[in-house]
């Protein structure tokens, strides 16, 4: 079975978001809200997923976040919205 592109879906649910809510909010109001519709389109998401950091073999909790579609977002909203990164 091939994995359908989500592409179109995710790149609408962002842009929706932006069209209503527009720049200047928290990262994590948008990435409630894309969270949102996306589950609302049938698609799983997981916010924030821990990601544990290992070094010289020793498992550290200090690990980071890995950033869901949320950063991804925030890019491509800075990239269309804000050429000059003023938002």
């Amino acid at each position: 079975m091939r994995n359908r592109d989500l592409t179109p879906e995710i790149i609408g649910a962002a842009i929706k978001i932006h069209r209503k809510l527009g720049p200047g909010l928290l990262e994590s109001a948008y990435e409630a809200c894309l969270t949102y519709e996306l589950e609302r389109l049938g698609l799983r998401v997981e916010r924030q997923r821990a990601v544990p950091l290992v070094y010289e073999s020793v498992k550290l909790d200090c690990g980071f976040r890995a950033a869901s579609a949320k950063r991804l977002f925030t890019q491509w909203t800075r990239r269309n919205y804000c050429p000059t990164f003023a938002c």
